[in-house]
């Protein structure tokens, strides 16, 4: 399995190439030359398998030539150590619970695959790695767990100041060693913007060596694929063997490019709904066919607050920049703050089931588009626990509950650096470290 640069598909590089590199050298996004397809027995013992088994048989064609088996085997059981359920929320809507690993986000996943396969692939050696890698929430918090004492490699993570909740921050600043947090005076896109400049900078990387964690990596990218195999999979146990429709909720837009590639690869799912909240360039791109990014808006749902999705190049290029192939098998749709608060009030008092932001516009979503008895999942990408400003102000009384429970994480206090958006601020603290 090779790797193409989506600006200049010549371009073709290794999965060890790819993934230390970030970006190719034209500063476009790296995707698989192919999507192979998976076999029919795989498919008829997919429901019977457990999840890191689920995890090999799917990310074993784009690894075999970098990894041995065993060595795919051991990353997969290490990182699927965790629960993935799917529950039944109410008669046609389930949920993908993707926040039970030790940061409480599905980022989990990308981050902790990620941190194993470089440390694989890159030998410790006197010239440390610097993983550089923007969130705009959970990215952080779980790039700096999956790379916690990694040996060889140092993290630098920048996060919006002021716009991330206190516990996704705590996650960050908390760690110290080779961690190292840094709030920009900006918004996310800042930080983007911050990451792919260092990416592109020439004489900064002929310095340091510098990769990438956020999904721009295809590293952190694919296992993401493992998870809607899961999901479809229970969903089939619990219904039938009608496919769903599944909801993602959107931000930077990598996590719905990981679930259409596993469509690719053969995955019976009858459609996907991307469900963003007012940051909504995909929306009004598929309305008008303008794809006309705008600053970010801030909102509850913030690790979605993106105004120009790093990974929309790769949901473009997976439908051959077809516009109208892309909206038979992709809808979107937008759901606002207000909605965000009664979805959440909604669900608890109907079903007893406590949404985050985030995951009370995949539900939102998901329930829009759902036609006559059709069923689906959506997938729910953060525990509550991330936002108890909004449960408290939405329904008084659960997040004390909540925050009893987790009581340990708010009691350690972080460190962090802050520095203002411009690029010669970050090139300087970089080839100081």
């Amino acid at each position: 399995m090779q790797f193409k640069s989506l600006g200049d598909k010549r371009q073709v590089v290794s999965l060890s190439e790819a993934v230390f590199k970030g970006l190719a050298d034209d500063g476009s996004l790296f995707m698989p030359e192919e999507i192979p397809a998976l076999s029919d027995e795989f498919f008829q013992k997919l429901p019977g398998m457990s999840l890191p088994e689920i995890a090999f048989s799917v990310l074993k064609p784009f690894v075999s030539e970098d990894l041995s088996e065993d060595e795919l085997r051991e990353m997969v059981e290490s990182t699927f150590s965790f629960p993935i359920p799917l529950k039944p929320v109410n008669d046609h809507i389930h949920v993908l619970e993707l926040f039970h690993g030790p940061t409480q986000a599905f980022k989990d996943v990308g981050a902790r695959f990620l941190s194993r396969l470089m440390s694989k692939l890159h030998p410790v050696t006197d010239k440390k790695m610097v993983v550089l890698t923007a969130t705009s929430g959970d990215t952080g918090g779980a790039v700096a767990h999956g790379f916690y004492k990694v040996p060889g490699i140092d993290v630098v993570v920048l996060y919006p100041d002021g716009k991330i909740s206190p516990y996704q921050q705590n996650q960050m600043t908390s760690l110290g060693h080779n961690i190292h947090a840094i709030a920009v005076d900006g918004a996310f896109d800042d930080c983007q913007r911050l990451v792919k400049q260092a990416f592109n900078d020439r004489e900064l990387r002929g310095e340091v060596a510098v990769t990438s964690a956020n999904s721009i990596n295809l590293g952190r990218l694919l296992p993401q694929m493992v998870y809607y195999f899961q999901g479809v999979a229970r969903f089939m146990e619990q219904n039938g063997q009608q496919p769903p429709v599944v909801c993602v909720p959107s931000g930077n837009f990598g996590n719905i490019t990981a679930a259409v590639i596993a469509h690719r690869m053969g995955l019976p799912v009858k459609r996907f709904v991307a469900a963003t909240n007012v940051n909504d360039v995909v929306l009004r791109f598929l309305k008008s066919g303008n794809y006309d990014p705008k600053d970010t808006i801030v909102t509850l749902a913030n690790a979605m607050d993106v105004g120009d999705p790093s990974n929309w190049p790769r949901l473009f290029e997976l439908y051959n920049q077809d516009t109208e192939q892309l909206k038979r098998e992709v809808a979107a749709t937008v759901v606002n703050d207000g909605e965000i608060k009664e979805t959440i009030k909604e669900v608890f008092s109907k079903n007893s089931y406590l949404l985050d932001p985030h995951s009370a516009t995949g539900y939102l979503g998901l329930s829009r588009q759902l036609k006559g008895e059709e069923t689906g999942f959506f997938v729910s990408t953060a525990h509550p626990v991330k936002f108890l400003e909004t449960i408290d102000a939405v329904l008084p009384g659960e997040a004390e509950k909540i925050r009893e429970e987790f009581g340990d994480a708010f009691r350690v206090k972080g460190t962090h650096e802050t520095m203002d958006n411009s690029y010669s601020k970050l090139k300087e603290y970089l080839l100081k470290m």
